[in-house]
């Protein structure tokens, strides 16, 4: 049993009551329980902090609904080599893949409402919890243990969620406050991002110093030190802080609590399959967690496929490719690398396997209607969007109607990639930068890692940089990885439309993505909420927005 579900109960009176008095910009709270008040006991506190592992950034990874993908996933829908079947409901979708946010910025508001909001309030929750921890085990009703153990669950969640909110917004107003006088105390202007990576960085280091040395799996499903650390290792890769972020990678892999997943075989039980369908891993170092129960991954299993599908299965009404890659994306992949071979991550063909005769087809060029789109003829398939066999659930699909599989926001693939990057930016290729490159590479191509450590080692300090970026393009085609790295790099990847594994990187800004639109400085980031700018007059607009 999963121990996050068992405490959700206490949530429910406990957390749940103080969230609706503790939103960062609420107008209208709904209780005028205090600080003092709440923040008397441990359960108190543990009740709060539960709440922060479903609340905010870590739901903007993971939740899905039938039409719309995660908000990460709408970053890499920016590239244009990605997109959503339904854009012409999900407008939201559309704008960011023609990159015309900077004119639509009422609808967009709707989408980026959510993110201010739910990030707030999750950040004026794991506020409280650090305020009060010292006074609750001064007065003996908390363990000094306890204490800190809880304090470092609230710090990685404040510097998750400020992390999420200046990746998406640059700017954005910082407190360390828990706020009770929201009509008063919520006028806050915009902070420089300088400081808000500051404390992300001040309470990621504090969260690992206090949090156990566990494996999230064997931890309860709580947060551990080396989720904080690899946190820490995310904002310093961000900032081009390289030799910190080195520093911060090589702990993880130097701890022996993380392997990848190893190929049984190149089929079913490749290591992309176990990924797909196995919680737990040793290979996953961070995840948002369902079960059959009290929490399913909603309509995750029916992205596998296209609105064609509903005649394949009757567990769902409703079948959408709400995110998935374009044939051009694919592109990046070489004719020999596992992962763009049938059934891994990606498919174009499904016959059930309890019965043969309902199948499905991916949409051939024919169906294709995206505006301002032109796609290619992946290996000479005539499909125009492959499906995404990375969502596929068998038991959801064919019997219980329920997807129950987690789903991985940090692993420690992104660990070995972030390592070997990070050292040959700040000190150049050598064999250990070539080594944790070469191990990603190895269960992708089939070949030894000896052999790919030494042909990693013999390039230039620019091509081993950017066979970093390739590689990272190539492993994390779902994980919201791609828009990150474009802004960090501030290079875009343009892929090959003939030549198969080609790439080749050029500016971000006039860069021209994958769905034909030119990439302006304006669109590193989302736009301020204009109802965030109603209620708060101190906010000011990014660049390039329409007031």
């Amino acid at each position: 049993m999963k121990n996050i579900f068992n405490k959700s109960v206490a949530l429910v009176s406990g957390a749940l009551l103080l969230a609706s008095c503790s939103g960062f910009l609420d107008e209208n709270p709904k209780s005028t329980l205090t600080f003092q008040d709440y923040y008397k006991t441990e359960a108190q506190v543990t009740a709060n902090v539960t709440y922060l592992y479903r609340s905010g950034a870590p739901t903007k990874f993971a939740s899905v609904n039938a039409y719309e993908p995660s908000f990460a996933a709408n970053n890499s829908i920016l590239t244009g080599y990605f997109t959503n079947s339904y854009e012409g409901q999900e407008l939201t979708n559309k704008y960011a893949r023609l990159l015309t946010r900077q004119e639509q910025t009422q609808t967009v508001s709707g989408t980026v409402d959510g993110i201010w909001d739910d990030c707030y309030r999750a950040i004026n929750t794991a506020n409280g919890a650090i305020k009060a921890i010292p006074s609750i085990v001064e007065k003996g009703n908390m363990s000094a243990s306890a204490g800190a153990n809880l304090d470092g669950q609230a710090r990685f969640f404040r510097a998750f969620n400020y992390m999420m909110l200046v990746k998406a917004f640059g700017d954005v107003p910082l407190s360390e406050d828990f706020i009770v006088d929201l009509a008063q105390d919520t006028q806050l202007p915009r902070t420089a991002a300088a400081q808000i990576y500051a404390l992300i960085e001040s309470d990621l280091r504090t969260a690992a110093d206090e949090l156990p040395d566990a494996r999230f799996a064997d931890n309860g499903h709580r947060v551990t030190k080396w989720i904080a650390e690899m946190a820490l290792t995310d904002i310093l890769f961000y900032q081009g802080k390289y030799s910190e972020a080195a520093a911060e990678a090589k702990k993880i892999i130097g701890s022996g609590k993380f392997t990848l997943a190893a190929n049984i075989d190149t089929e079913a039980n490749s290591a992309y399959n176990q990924l797909r369908a196995i919680d737990d891993l040793p290979e996953a170092i961070y995840a948002y967690e369902y079960n059959s129960a009290l929490s399913t991954n909603g309509y995750t299993p029916c992205h596998a496929f296209s609105g064609s599908a509903t005649t394949t299965f009757s567990t769902w009404v409703i079948f959408e490719r709400v995110f998935g890659p374009t044939n051009r994306y694919l592109n990046v992949y070489g004719t020999n690398d596992l992962r763009v071979q049938p059934n891994q991550f990606f498919h174009w063909t499904y016959a059930r396997p309890d019965d043969p005769s309902k199948t499905w087809s991916a949409p051939e060029f024919s169906t294709g209607y995206m505006e301002g789109f032109t796609n290619i003829d992946f290996a000479g398939m005539g499909y125009q969007y492959p499906g995404c066999w990375y969502f596929y659930d068998e038991d959801g699909l064919l019997n219980t109607g329920r997807g129950t599989k987690d789903w991985n926001i940090y692993r420690y693939a992104e660990t070995l990639l972030d390592a070997a990057e990070a050292i040959a930016q700040s000190a150049g290729v050598n064999a250990e930068a070539a080594g944790y490159l070469a191990q990603v590479q190895s269960r992708a191509l089939g070949e030894t890692v000896e052999s790919l450590t030494a042909a990693n080692q013999a390039l230039s300090k620019e091509d081993f940089i950017k066979a970093c970026w390739t590689e990272r393009l190539r492993e994390f085609p779902f994980e919201s990885k791609i828009w990150d790295d474009c802004v960090r790099t501030g290079k875009f990847p343009e892929i090959s439309t003939t030549n198969r594994g080609e790439v080749e990187y050029v500016d971000l800004v006039g860069a021209t993505n994958g769905s034909g639109a030119v990439i302006k400085a304006s669109d590193r980031y989302w736009p301020i909420s204009l109802n965030e700018k109603q209620r708060n007059p101190k906010l000011t607009q990014n660049e390039g927005y329409k007031e």
